[in-house]
């Protein structure tokens, strides 16, 4: 059963024009009936309320068990920063973040990484938009684990797609669990997408393709 908080955010994203309908091929090549665009964002309210879903994830999921947050160019960054901002403003968490450049600085401070540097031992979470093959975790844990030595065990997304990774018969979220350690937790899934379209009975001829594709592509437990 969907909740309340998770089917707000859905109508948030599709408010928002985050969240579209319709005939789509994702980064992986896939064809997708839905399709997720967090660069749509675009206005202090819209970022706002989108740093308050995700703080309340932080908080449910880890607390203040972190000493800072990395948001990996270029989505990822207004999520990082309006995590921050909705940590320190909701719950009196005051944590750091960081972001990387795609092309590393070679004047005035120079390197790759704005923001925060992070130290050996640090706790970092990864604050991100959504997973669907996992090549962009494979692309971020070089820059993290080159700045220091630091723990990386949490990511933080949007969407959970549920998509079947490299691996036959593993979510890409699996394998970054088994890969990296990593644990992501999504405020909604696709599972939770099909129920709110379900629900509403507004998209009746939407059900049969997110079937359709979540029978194809998707494991869900």
């Amino acid at each position: 059963m969907i909740t309340d908080a998770k089917k707000e955010f859905i109508e948030f994203m599709m408010e928002s024009d985050v969240l579209r309908f319709g005939d789509f091929v994702t980064k992986s090549g896939r064809n997708t009936p839905y399709f997720v665009n967090t660069g749509n964002y675009r206005t202090g309210k819209q970022i706002a309320t989108l740093g308050k879903f995700y703080a309340a994830l932080v908080k449910e999921a880890v607390g203040e068990g972190f000493d800072c947050m990395f948001g990996p160019a270029y989505k990822g960054i207004p999520l990082a920063a309006g995590c921050a901002a909705a940590l320190y403003n909701e719950y009196d968490i005051d944590k750091p973040y960081f972001f990387n450049r795609k092309e590393e600085k070679d004047h005035g401070e120079g390197g790759s990484l704005v923001g925060y540097k992070p130290q050996n031992g640090d706790r970092v979470i990864i604050i991100e938009d959504v997973i669907t093959a996992g090549t962009a975790i494979r692309e971020t844990m070089p820059i993290l684990t080159g700045a220091a030595d630091v723990e990386v065990k949490d990511m933080f997304i949007s969407v959970n797609r549920c998509e079947v990774g490299k691996t036959p018969g593993k979510t890409a979220i699996m394998e970054v669990g088994e890969d990296f350690g990593i644990k992501v937790h999504a405020i909604v899934t696709v599972a939770d997408i099909y129920e709110y379209l379900k629900a509403s009975g507004k998209y009746d001829d939407m059900i049969p393709k997110m079937e359709e594709y979540m029978e194809r592509y998707c494991i869900l437990n």
